[in-house]
Formats: structure tokens, sequence, C-alpha cells
């Protein structure tokens, strides 16, 4: 057993690879701290985070705090005496958690930074056509996300990526990063480099609904990059005929010539497609949830509906 003492801190899925790979390679987590469980569904039953199912899986005592600087949960985070915390996906810190263990505490981004600091790195890198993102871990200072590097690597985004297949790779390589950040720190052997800002940066916002509205302005090929980009959370969407409609995939339309069967200034319906008009062309949408129904693919909604 490593003589290090892991504080582990997140929330979501994309967590808990981290958390797993740690305690595979035997490293000592001590606690896990995660966010408090929260009412879902119609009978607005209590869950718990994928973190914390994972963390009691492996018998770790859980934290839950509500507020980060109470002073109760402040001296129950002192008496696990870490001298290590690992952020993955989870709040922001007031600096008396972050800087209370004497190695530091490092979080893991979803991004190359300095480009895309913020909440929804995965997400924007694609929105704005990135061919390029990955994940780096650098040690938590006060300005969100611009604390000393430690390490990076590199994930293309392929053309077919939307954010959850982006998501599930970076979720993976970010822990294998997570585990090489803990070895060096132990080892007494890591980099520890400034953030540079050389270039015109792009940040990473979080992402509301009226985000995600489909401005039909746009080229064609922007409006695709921004639906992959919010597929398939939270979704990108727009209005047709007063309905609302969440579209998941779509793709440039080469061929335009065929009769459609109904139409007006902005869409068009073919035999097995639904074709919006952009600033530049037309796009052919695939797969699309219409208000009220499941997710489905226009092939299978134009066989017995009618927009």
């Amino acid at each position: 057993m490593s003589s290090l003492r892991i504080i582990f801190m997140g929330t979501p899925e994309f967590a808990v690879p981290s958390l797993e790979l740690l305690i595979q390679n035997k490293f000592n987590v001590v606690a896990v701290v995660t966010a408090p469980d929260k009412p879902q569904g119609r009978g607005q039953k209590l869950i718990s985070s994928p973190v914390k199912v994972a963390a009691l899986q492996h018998s770790l005592p859980v934290l839950q705090p509500v507020n980060l600087k109470s002073t109760a949960f402040l001296e129950e985070l002192k008496s696990y005496h870490a001298n290590l915390q690992i952020v993955v996906a989870f709040r922001m810190l007031p600096q008396t958690v972050w800087a209370m263990p004497a190695l530091g505490t490092f979080n893991l981004h979803a991004s190359l930074l300095p480009q895309y600091r913020g909440a929804a790195p995965i997400n924007w890198a694609i929105i704005h056509g990135e061919k390029e993102t990955g994940v780096t871990t650098f040690f938590l200072k006060h300005e969100i996300d611009t604390g000393s590097i430690i390490f990076q690597e590199k994930e293309p985004i392929h053309e077919n990526d939307d954010a959850g297949s982006l998501y599930e790779r970076l979720m993976t390589k970010g822990a294998a990063l997570v585990l090489k950040t803990v070895q060096a720190i132990e080892a007494g052997n890591y980099p520890n480099l400034p953030q540079t800002n050389n270039e015109e940066l792009k940040h990473a916002p979080k992402i509301f609904k009226e985000t995600c509205v489909i401005n039909w302005n746009q080229p064609a090929k922007k409006i695709v990059d921004f639906v992959r980009g919010l597929s398939p959370y939270p979704g990108a969407w727009t209005i047709l005929n007063g309905k609302t409609y969440k579209i998941f995939k779509c793709e440039t339309s080469t061929n335009h010539n065929q009769q459609p069967i109904t139409s007006n200034e902005l869409w068009t319906i073919h035999q097995d497609a639904l074709k919006i008009r952009t600033s530049d062309g037309w796009i052919s949408v695939l797969e699309f949830q219409p208000e009220g129904k499941k997710r489905m693919t226009v092939e299978e909604f134009l066989r017995g509906n009618k927009l």
C-alpha cells in the first residue's frame, strides 16, 4: 500500500474510472467527497452519485457536504490527515479545502489547458470544430483552471464523434493520467509548469437550455458541429410548426434534387429525410426527439407521423 493518504473528490460517471484505477493500484484512498444525494423521478427517490456508489462498493468513507466552507466539514476533512487531494468533475473548491494537504490538490480537466477552461470543455471543443483535444492534470489555485500543469495527453476528435463518444474516451484516458500523476507525485518527480497564454483562448462555460437553441442562419458545418457537441446531452433543439424538436444527429446534405413531399422556405420532407435550410445550403436530420416522444431516426418518425 502506498504511503500517500489520498482524498478523492468527484461526482459523475466521468470520475469513477479514476477512483477505481487508484484502488486497483493499491493507493490509499482514505475518504471520498461527493455531492449530496438528489431526489429524482416521479417518486423523488434519493439517488446517490456514481462516485458514491463506487466508494461504498469499496467500503470507503463518504463525505457529502452541502457547504464546503462549513466548520463541521473542514474538521472532518482534516481528521483524515490526507497529504494529497484529487478532484475529478467536482465543484469549485474554496482555498481552505484545496490548500489543506501538504502535497496539494490536483484536478483532472477534459481539455488541453489553457484552452477550454470552464465547466463544459468536451462540448465546446466539438462545437468549435476542433480536430484535437485531450486531458490535463494540474494543481489547483485560486483562479479556476489556471494552476500549474503536471501532465497532458492528446486525443483526436473524429468527424463522427459527438460529446458522448468523446466523453467515453476522455474518461478512460483521464483515469490513466490521474494514475500517472499520483505515481509521479509519490516519486517526487513531476512537472509543475505554469500555464502560458500565447494564443487566443477559447472558453467552455456552463451550458444552459438557451445555449442549445440552433441558429439556422449559420453555415451547415457549424450547425452539424453544434449538434454533435450537444449530443446526447443536453441536446440541441429547434422549433418546427410550434413544437420543440431535439436534434441529436445530422449531416450536411449533398443531394437536394428530389421532389419534397412537404416543404416551406426553411425545411422540406423527402421520403426518408428531413432537410433544413442553413445560410449556405441544407442539412439532413438523421436522429431527433419530437416533443413528447422518444429519440428516434427521422425515417422511423416519418413512417407514421407528419410534421
